[in-house]
């Protein structure tokens, strides 16, 4: 994933900043994410869920609202309404690049955002909320008592987070008058309602009001135990899955035709979490799995280990072998599955002498259906004839390069 540092200006002139995530391959579509309340681009959930995205083709802009993060402004400035608005230019900016947004996801205040923006974004076909509040005026709950204050001294200081944020009556006076439910009614996109049972920041009866009050195409996916920050990997890894397996259905992306010289295209592996094993594994934008390894090992245990992949390409080749010869000869096959066992000791793989034959493959084969002896001896002989298998038995040619990044 290639990542650009840009700036865009604001509501009110304002530089934000801004990351735009960019796939290393073909670009087929363009996310629009914003952060949530008090929030930045750059939390661990943004993160993950624009890594993604960008794995399957998708650019996602992240910017940091007024005020926040690296962006200028006074964040005492702004409102609900100058988020939408941010909003609204950020999705411009794309705009003008050529890259007009086609998907937006929000967070938190941020999800209330995009639903109030999406209406005003012509491109966008689809959006995404994650732990939003079906009332924006749910953010006033979070300021410790000082609603009076506001009212009477017209702003006061709030702890968020651990930080200290000068809140002003015109931001509460400005929640406090919105209403999505009308907006969300007539929302034209596709919607993904994302949240968490226990959010103890916004409660799941806000994913209920906003799923309630939506027409279909609509989808409604709980986040199970997760925060409200969506702040462990494993979570935000959900989130992105969920996403991006949504986004392959309502965005209709179409890539390229492969490349010369790789009539499957390209399979890239991209490393997903740098303290362990973790990769990304993708085929094109439309399929994606985890490689990992074993808790022993090191690793968290969240895919197949690379041996784990190389079985099952045996596995799954002889099965779709086997099942085209049975459908040629119009024999009674009503079911194959295959069991594939690797054999090799790991931790020999450095010392091994050149030439020495140390991995075995055992295959057994499940055949279900009225077959006779002799069809069911044939079709064993025509695993035998598995392209996969038969590159594993002959040598093959690994070619690698440097790329030049």
């Amino acid at each position: 994933m290639k990542t650009e540092r840009i700036t865009f200006t604001g509501h009110s002139g304002e530089q934000l900043a801004a990351r735009l995530d960019l796939p290393d391959g073909p670009h087929l579509a363009t996310v629009l994410f914003a952060h949530c309340f008090t929030c930045s681009k750059d939390i661990p959930a943004a993160r993950r869920i624009a890594g993604r995205l960008a794995a399957m083709g998708l650019a996602v802009l992240r910017f940091d609202f007024t005020g926040l993060g690296h962006s200028e402004g006074e964040f005492s400035n702004t409102t609900f309404t100058s988020n939408v608005a941010d909003i609204h230019a950020a999705a411009a900016y794309l705009t003008d690049r050529g890259m007009a947004p086609d998907m937006l996801i929000g967070h938190s205040l941020g999800g209330a955002a995009v639903l109030r923006a999406a209406p005003g974004i012509a491109s966008s076909r689809a959006v995404v909320t994650l732990g939003a509040p079906f009332d924006p005026a749910h953010v006033t709950d979070n300021f410790d008592g000082a609603l009076q204050t506001i009212a009477q001294k017209g702003q006061a200081k709030v702890n968020l987070g651990g930080r200290p944020f000068t809140i002003r009556k015109e931001f509460v006076d400005d929640v406090n008058a919105q209403e999505l439910g009308p907006i969300v009614h007539k929302l034209e996109q596709a919607l993904l309602v994302m949240h968490a049972p226990l959010d103890t920041i916004v409660d799941i009866d806000n994913a209920a009001s906003i799923f309630a009050a939506a027409r279909h195409p609509k989808s409604f996916v709980t986040l199970d135990d997760a925060d409200h920050l969506i702040s462990r990997p494993e979570d935000a890894e959900y989130a992105a899955e969920v996403i991006a397996a949504w986004a392959a259905r309502y965005l209709h992306l179409t890539p390229p035709a492969p490349p010369i010289g790789a009539p499957e295209g390209v399979v890239r592996v991209t490393e997903a979490d740098a303290n362990g094993f973790l990769q990304d594994v993708n085929a094109g934008p439309f399929h994606h799995t985890l490689a990992d390894e074993p808790l022993a090992y090191g690793g968290t245990n969240k895919g197949m280990t690379p041996y784990g992949f190389l079985s099952s390409g045996l596995g799954a080749c002889t099965s779709m072998t086997i099942r085209m010869y049975a459908r040629r000869k119009g024999w009674a096959l009503e079911h194959v599955w295959v069991d594939v066992r690797h054999n090799k000791v790991h931790a020999q793989d450095a010392g091994t002498v050149s030439g020495e034959r140390i991995d075995q493959f055992q295959r057994v084969i499940h055949l279900k259906g009225d077959l006779d002896e002799t069809q069911r001896q044939r079709l064993l002989e025509i695993a035998d004839r598995c392209p996969v298998h038969r590159t594993l038995e002959k040598s093959s040619e690994v070619v690698t390069e440097l790329a030049n990044d």
